[in-house]
């Protein structure tokens, strides 16, 4: 039995110290704030599903989820819809699991509660890590406040300005994308009936995008429009008038404005993300998650690879701790090419499908018009239906 450091108390964090904590060893998560998790909607496919299941709390996600009925991708300037994959029968059946979306803390709570009541488990608010040192036998997380905590190995989940990623790779600040994001969640009691869709709906423009789904259980409207528009400085949470959001989308059809025109509230992000890496490891140190592999959010797999990562991590490290360092690079080099392979199919679907204008907008639209139910679940079977995250245990 090993004793595990994990710094960082978000989704990968807490994933990852239940999957350890399930294959008997023991873990201490040092988290920088509180164990609270912000934003609004995510998607989940049937990868994080079977990951969630894996790590005991895929029941209780589902009772949160809505499982949605398509994902449907829309020209945002005309109205007209474009392809629509079906996410019920069929698509269940092949990927044995279902496609939902999420409020963030929907996630995130279950995840919580498991470990909290995991005796094996240590959780540690106000814990921020600065850095590590490491030795033949142990790794030492350092905190701001000059407090060292010592375990058998640490794990830098601790987000995309990860500290402990900037000491094992010394690879500055995130890349900004030029993408910025307004956010805005409200009461499903303030959308019109005929505009109550239970799909995630894509409206796609020239340099712009809208989406929209439900979450909360039915009772919210998730609203997030995303603007190319060339930002350079990235920034996180900022609020944006209702005018200023609405006047980025000049060109939303009638029916998207409509639903655009809801939005209170907005929050802005201007979008980020990393090159891969070709390494996570440094002895007894590894990355996961955002810390390891950020990445846009046009694949809709940030969280979903990073409850990968955790279960991967767990099934590796089954065994004892003097060898904990071979496995933490089998689990690197499990892991390395998958995500960055969707870090890098994340901006291209940005690029390619969401945001082209004109004559290549009308060459995606007939792309995709043209494809089979069966032809889009063919695209997605690399990512929805992957179920042993690398390491040969399918279950």
């Amino acid at each position: 039995m090993a004793k595990i450091l994990i710094a960082g108390g978000g989704v990968g964090g807490l994933a990852a110290a239940l999957a350890t904590a399930r294959h008997g060893h023991r873990v201490t998560v040092l988290e920088r704030w509180d164990f609270t998790e912000l934003g609004a909607g995510i998607q989940l496919g049937p990868n994080a599903f079977h990951a969630l299941d894996r790590l005991g709390v895929g029941d209780a996600v589902r009772e949160r989820a809505v499982f949605i009925d398509e994902l449907r991708f829309m020209d945002g300037t005309t109205d007209r819809r474009v392809q629509s994959m079906p996410l019920t029968g069929a698509y269940r059946a092949r990927f044995r699991n279902p496609y939902a979306v999420v409020h963030r803390t929907c996630l995130f709570a279950p995840l919580l509660e498991a470990c909290r009541t995991h005796p094996a488990i240590t959780l540690r608010a106000n814990s921020r890590v600065l850095r590590y040192e490491q030795d033949a036998g142990s790794a030492t997380a350092v905190l701001d406040t000059g407090e060292r905590v010592t375990g058998d190995a640490l794990i830098g989940a601790d987000g995309i300005r990860s500290t402990v990623r900037a000491q094992l790779l010394g690879d500055g600040e995130p890349r900004v994308s030029g993408h910025t994001i307004y956010r805005s969640v409200i009461p499903m009691e303030r959308v019109p009936e005929e505009l109550r869709w239970n799909t995630v709906t894509l409206w796609a423009g020239p340099k712009w995008h809208f989406v929209h789904y439900p979450i909360g259980g039915g009772e919210f409207l998730n609203l997030a429009a995303t603007r190319d528009d060339g930002a350079t400085e990235a920034v996180a949470g900022v609020p944006a008038a209702r005018d200023r959001v609405l006047g980025e989308f000049p060109d939303l059809g009638e029916v998207a404005r409509r639903l655009l025109e809801l939005g209170e509230d907005w929050k802005s992000w201007v979008l980020c993300d990393r090159d891969p890496a070709d390494t996570w490891t440094d002895g007894r140190v590894a990355l996961l998650g955002d810390a390891a592999h950020p990445m846009l959010q046009y694949a809709a797999q940030g969280a979903c690879q990073a409850l990968e990562d955790a279960v991967a991590l767990g099934d590796l490290l089954d065994g004892p701790a003097d060898d904990v360092v071979q496995r933490l690079e089998k689990y690197a080099a499990v892991r390395i090419e998958r995500t960055a392979k969707t870090q890098l199919v994340a901006r291209e679907m940005g690029r390619q499908l969401y945001h082209p204008a004109g004559e290549a907008a009308q060459e995606r639209n007939a792309m995709l018009a043209a494809m089979t139910a069966e032809d889009l679940y063919d695209t997605v079977q690399w990512l929805h239906g992957e179920r042993d995250f690398g390491t040969g245990v399918a279950r």
